[in-house]
């Protein structure tokens, strides 16, 4: 049993389970009909995205000062209680099942699902490669 860090829209991986969209607002032009279908996501949960603000900060980081401040605002959003909570509860469902997180952008290393894979691991989930 493990999570998948996945890119939203992309084909699902053999036993990928269950995909939660960690986004802010659902993929544009695509009815909700067809979320699941074209592999966007199976479940919506935004509560692990970043806020608006935060997310132009990501969207924007041009060095690598920019990739922190966006990194420490994301964190500080994340350790609110009620993402805290979520975060635990899937590290621990991780453990029972499997499913996958995700987000739109094409590479990982510049998208908050690379903040929130750590914050993952840091709660005990068991993190598919």
């Amino acid at each position: 049993m493990a999570i998948r860090v996945v890119r939203l829209g992309s084909p699902r991986a053999k036993n990928e389970g269950l995909r939660v969209g960690t986004v802010r607002r659902p993929p544009r032009g695509v009815p909700k009909s067809e979320f699941a279908r074209q592999d966007w996501y199976d479940v919506w949960f935004p509560n692990l995205a970043p806020s608006p603000d935060t997310m132009k900060l990501g969207q924007q980081a041009e060095t690598p000062a920019d990739w922190v401040v966006f990194t420490r605002r994301y964190r500080a959003e994340m350790a609110a209680p009620e993402n805290a909570h979520a975060v635990a509860l899937l590290a621990a469902l991780s453990h029972q099942s499997d499913f996958s997180v995700g987000c739109y952008c094409e590479h990982e290393e510049r998208c908050h699902r690379s903040v929130l894979r750590e914050l993952l691991a840091a709660a005990g989930a068991h993190l598919a490669d």
